[in-house]
């Protein structure tokens, strides 16, 4: 029985990278490069076109970043899944690739273990987060409720006097 071949859209504006990530994919049986592109118009026309199974995408592309070729490729392919691959930790733009139809993102500096576990989870429908953003993402939404709720309690106790 033959695998399937999950086909590939690598979409990344440096050619190192491009080169990285073919090497690694080329490990895994059943993935099949079939396009790779430099920036964000090219990306989303490429998605439209070829229907890709899985979409690598970095962060900071020229003509249009990431996260707004998210969008648009969500909209002409819908099916499909989106996996950011960036150097951007900050968790507010992290919590902006989730939000906008990513399956998930891992870091470029931890690639080499993490891009084919992302890989697998994201196909299965899983989400992946890098292990040294997780713990990270987590310290700054536990900030953002808490502040929340101060704020909250502030304009309520406010109310009362």
């Amino acid at each position: 029985m033959d695998t399937p071949t999950i086909r590939v859209l690598v979409v990344e504006d440096h050619e190192s990278w491009r080169r990285f990530f073919a090497t690694e994919l080329q490990k895994e049986p059943g993935l099949r490069i079939i396009g790779q592109v430099a920036d964000g118009v090219e990306a989303v026309q490429q998605a439209k076109e070829l229907q890709p199974d899985l979409v690598l995408l970095d962060i900071g592309l020229p003509t249009l970043n990431g996260i707004q070729a998210a969008r648009r490729i969500c909209g002409v392919s819908p099916t499909s899944k989106i996996l950011f691959v960036s150097e951007n930790r900050c968790p507010d733009v992290v919590r902006e690739a989730l939000s906008n139809g990513a399956s998930g993102y891992v870091v470029k500096s931890d690639a080499g273990s993490e891009l084919l576990p992302a890989i697998k989870a994201a196909l299965e429908g899983k989400r992946f987060i890098s292990a040294g953003l997780a713990g990270q993402l987590l310290v700054a939404t536990t900030l953002s409720a808490t502040q929340r709720m101060l704020s909250w309690m502030v304009a309520f106790i406010s109310g009362i006097r």
